[in-house]
């Protein structure tokens, strides 16, 4: 009988978006047949993977100075007479594979997010010192074929990749260059996946998706959503980004009709100007989101909205910045995401006239952030008195603490034994703050006999 062959370690860094988070995850699928176990860190790890962002400069520049500190690992592996294979994965990989090796020689393969389904190959390849180093081919229905089947989740939350690609073309965006255009899955392969990842513990779903609700799917998003609804033991349903455009009439009704789909839903706007939304090609105005808005409001009323706000776009004066301004105050968003404009080369929006100084977006940035956050705080408080159904889904920091998420994504911090996670339970929210609420468990049957 064999020696069992030693256990090979496998350390995955991911930046960006929750699509690079389910990436990264399948990515440990695919690597675990070939005896890689995951570690916390690159120091003595067989193989280091970067699964990289490419929507801002300094993400960019911090995956070339990760690297530099992981060649020196490298270095160090191989002067105690082991090895240590690199890759760089994800959008920054699709977009810069050439600069990404004459930088960084230390990199052994560079793997677009189309690709990755071909590590173990590309891995094998490399060990055997010949072949392919680039791998950045847009081919998302292999990807998704090529895939195993099975999940291993890590808690009672999951990301389902169910969309890939953009075909909107924002001036400011490099999806459709990394991504490629709108590509998706069949219903029948989520399904699958999503009533195996509920057979497996996980409760809540979180639907991913460059447009998630471009989905072209029979029926669109709104006829998946009900469909997963249906599986046994899935709980909470969720999507995420969404693009004013492709916010249909079946799916506004979902939110109204299926109780798994949560009250919450991210709908980027990026600015509150219509000359810089068209600027950006966003093909929507302000009045249009507005009504948008009300729409979506008229139908659940208890709805949490999520937004993205870019300052300092090519061309922004004062007056499109105040613009952003009232149409943030007329929304009144339970949290939103705000960024400062980055020049990516090779979008249209990097060539416009106009670049505003760095100062003048700090300063827009900083008077954003204000009004955002003090609209998360009020919104957070006022859920203050309230009982909302918490999923715990893990330890906190504090003796005996549960971290679980109310139905509008807030983190609730309550006092509760272990065995409530993976439970949706009733809390009455005690306090809150600008980014969590803090609650106590309500005394029910249900809750006794767990």
């Amino acid at each position: 009988m064999s020696a069992q062959a030693p256990q090979k370690r496998l350390y995955i860094k991911t930046y960006g978006c929750q699509m690079n988070v389910y990436d990264s995850e399948r990515m440990a699928d695919i690597l675990a047949p070939l005896g890689y176990a995951m570690s916390p860190t690159p120091q003595g790890a067989d193989l280091v993977v970067l699964n990289t962002c490419h929507i801002r400069e300094k993400a960019t520049e911090k995956v070339y100075s990760e690297l530099g500190q992981i060649r020196l690992l490298k270095l160090e592996t191989q002067a105690a007479g082991g090895t240590m294979t690199i890759v760089v994965a994800g959008c920054v990989a699709q977009a810069e594979g050439e600069e990404i090796m004459r930088r960084q020689p230390a990199v052994d393969l560079v793997v677009g997010p189309q690709a990755y389904h071909q590590l173990p190959e590309l891995i094998a390849r490399t060990h055997r010192a010949r072949g392919e180093r680039l791998a950045t081919d847009f081919a998302a229905e292999a990807k998704f074929d090529a895939l195993p089947t099975e999940r291993r989740p890590t808690g009672v939350t999951a990301f389902l990749t169910v969309q890939e690609g953009c075909d909107k073309f924002c001036t400011f965006c490099v999806v459709p260059y990394t991504r490629g255009g709108e590509w998706s899955r069949p219903a029948d392969a989520i399904e699958a996946e999503a009533r195996g990842l509920a057979e497996q513990g996980v409760r809540e779903l979180t639907l991913l998706g460059q447009n998630v609700n471009a989905y072209a799917g029979e029926g669109g998003l709104a006829a998946l959503v009900r469909r997963l609804a249906a599986i046994p033991g899935l709980d909470r349903i969720r999507y995420t980004t969404s693009h004013p455009r492709d916010m249909d009439d079946a799916l506004i009704a979902a939110h109204a009709e299926v109780d798994a789909l949560m009250p919450y839903l991210h709908l980027p706007v990026q600015s509150g100007s219509d000359r810089i939304l068209k600027a950006m090609n966003r093909a929507h105005t302000a009045d249009s989101y507005l009504r948008l808005i009300g729409r979506i409001r008229a139908s659940r009323p208890d709805i949490a909205i999520s937004g993205d706000f870019i300052v300092g776009f090519p061309g922004e004066r004062d007056a499109d910045f105040e613009a952003t301004l009232q149409l943030v105050g007329d929304v009144d968003y339970a949290t939103a995401f705000t960024f400062k404009y980055s020049r990516r080369p090779g979008t249209p929006a990097a060539a416009l006239p106009g670049q505003v100084d760095e100062a003048v977006k700090d300063e827009r940035l900083a008077r954003l952030n204000d009004l955002i956050n003090a609209q998360a705080r009020a919104f957070n408080t006022r859920q203050t008195g309230r009982t909302l159904p918490v999923l715990f889904e893990r330890r906190g920091r504090h003796e005996g603490q549960l971290i679980g998420r109310s139905p509008y994504l807030q983190a609730v911090h309550v006092t509760a034994p272990d065995r409530l996670i993976g439970q949706i339970v009733p809390v009455h929210i005690d306090g809150a703050a600008r980014m969590s609420l803090a609650g106590s468990l309500v005394p029910t049957r249900e809750l006794e006999a767990v």
